[in-house]
């Protein structure tokens, strides 16, 4: 049975994302300005990890995936091909009585602001940001951020099928920035305008698509649940066939249950040949593959899983928070997975004593290149033990006088609370025991 949704998560983790230094409102001396972040000393560390634990999975342990980082800028002539400059909009409406503005399939015939009814006609809004490159302005000068990531490994298909030597089926990934101009940029980091994305287009044989395109939505599922998200928080939504993008021949949303409800995590589409077709039509290039052995020619089917990083970020703290007791006392504690915290292992010095501390730093020395450490020696063990269940860290290393004379340090364990006594000379080993890659 699917528990119910604890209405006051959202604001617990953006207290918590605030007060620790995952996530800022960015510009914030200045008023902030609206649906932009910035990652502080935690975040940073998290969402390297997040897109890291995505690399290893989709390039990384595979042999028929390769990466790319394409230009962020992009000429008008890509977003023509693609569509974007056609259809990438959204439904943009009025209120007639606050004069609000909404996005039409969002709002459910009632103005959010001040419940009002009435609205002008629905217009197309692109989403997309222009900008102009070089001194001279005109269309010759117009560029476009990127409102996705996909595009730059269309345009680089036949670069990279020569380059690297590789034959479908095989993949192309990507990790980097998009923009997006959201009309109504919501919940946290969910939506917003500057985002980071996680895509990877895998090229296949037309009569080989349906079957790739269900491997990766499990493959992208099992990925999720692996990484600490319960299967009781996932589910998986094909969009019926009304509801495809033009572009689609099939897609699933992975979606997660978050404080609002079911919403997406991530998409996966079977894109057909539209984006090569698109783009050799428009450029001239045969963006085409031949199969020597085959004796054939054709052009590539597209299966796309594609995640935001920053949305899975916060998908994973969402799922990690919990609260609990602990002899006696209530703690705020993220159960993250420890490939996804932003510290593996904390050291604490029992005390500031110069002893204690030179031993603490030589401990840090040989646990750094292994592991990303904190160290921390303010306030009382106990409160330095929360502060470090809070903020999601595995395990503490904690240096007592005793240390000095039997070399051992005790282990504490974030989940179980459980202690216990380890060689300093054994620490570094029992610490990669625990902590191995899956």
């Amino acid at each position: 049975m699917t528990p119910e949704p604890d209405t006051d998560l959202l604001d617990k983790v953006i207290n918590l994302a605030k007060r620790r230094g995952f996530i800022f409102a960015s510009a914030e001396i200045y008023g902030g300005f609206r649906s932009t972040y910035d990652y502080g000393p935690l975040g940073v560390n998290m969402l390297r990890n997040v897109k890291q634990a995505w690399w290893r999975s989709m390039v990384q342990l595979r042999d028929d995936v390769v990466g790319l980082d394409a230009a962020i800028l992009g000429p008008p002539a890509v977003w023509a091909a693609s569509g974007h400059l056609a259809t990438f909009t959204d439904p943009l409406v009025d209120c007639r009585q606050c004069h609000e503005r909404w996005r039409e399939d969002k709002i459910d015939g009632v103005c959010p602001n001040c419940g009002g009814t009435e609205f002008t006609e629905a217009r197309a809004f692109n989403l997309m940001f222009k900008t102009q490159a070089g001194p001279v302005e005109g269309e010759g000068a117009t560029a476009y951020l990127r409102p996705e990531t996909a595009q730059g490994m269309f345009t680089n298909f036949l670069n990279v099928l020569t380059t690297s030597r590789r034959r479908p089926p095989f993949g192309i990934a990507q990790v980097g920035k998009s923009f997006r101009n959201e009309i109504t940029p919501q919940n946290f980091v969910f939506r917003t305008r500057e985002f980071e994305q996680m895509e990877m287009e895998f090229f296949v044989a037309p009569d080989e698509a349906d079957t790739w395109y269900r491997y990766w939505i499990q493959n992208r599922y099992e990925w999720y649940v692996d990484l600490g998200i319960g299967a009781d928080r996932l589910r998986l939504h094909e969009h019926a066939q009304q509801d495809l993008s033009h572009y689609s021949r099939g897609t699933t949303d992975i979606e997660f249950r978050y404080p609002w409800g079911w919403d997406e995590l991530e998409g996966v589409a079977n894109r057909g040949d539209y984006d090569l077709t698109q783009h050799a039509h428009a450029s001239g290039a045969a963006l085409e593959y031949f199969d020597a052995q085959a004796g054939v020619r054709y052009t590539p089917y597209v299966i796309e899983p594609a995640a935001g990083a920053t949305r899975a970020m916060m998908a994973f703290l969402l799922a990690a928070y919990a609260e609990d007791e602990v002899e006696g006392d209530q703690r705020t504690v993220l159960r993250l997975d420890w490939r996804l915290s932003p510290y593996q292992v904390a050291v604490l010095p029992l005390s500031k004593k110069p002893e204690l501390e030179g031993v603490s730093r030589e401990i840090l020395s040989a646990l750094r290149p292994w592991f990303m450490c904190d160290f921390d020696v303010t306030q009382s063990i106990g409160r330095r033990y929360r502060r470090q269940d809070e903020i999601g860290t595995p395990y503490c290393v904690t240096v007592d006088f005793a240390s000095l004379d039997d070399r051992a340090v005790t282990v504490r364990d974030r989940d179980t609370t459980s202690q216990v006594r380890v060689p300093i000379g054994e620490l570094v080993e029992e610490l990669r025991r625990r902590m191995s890659p899956t």
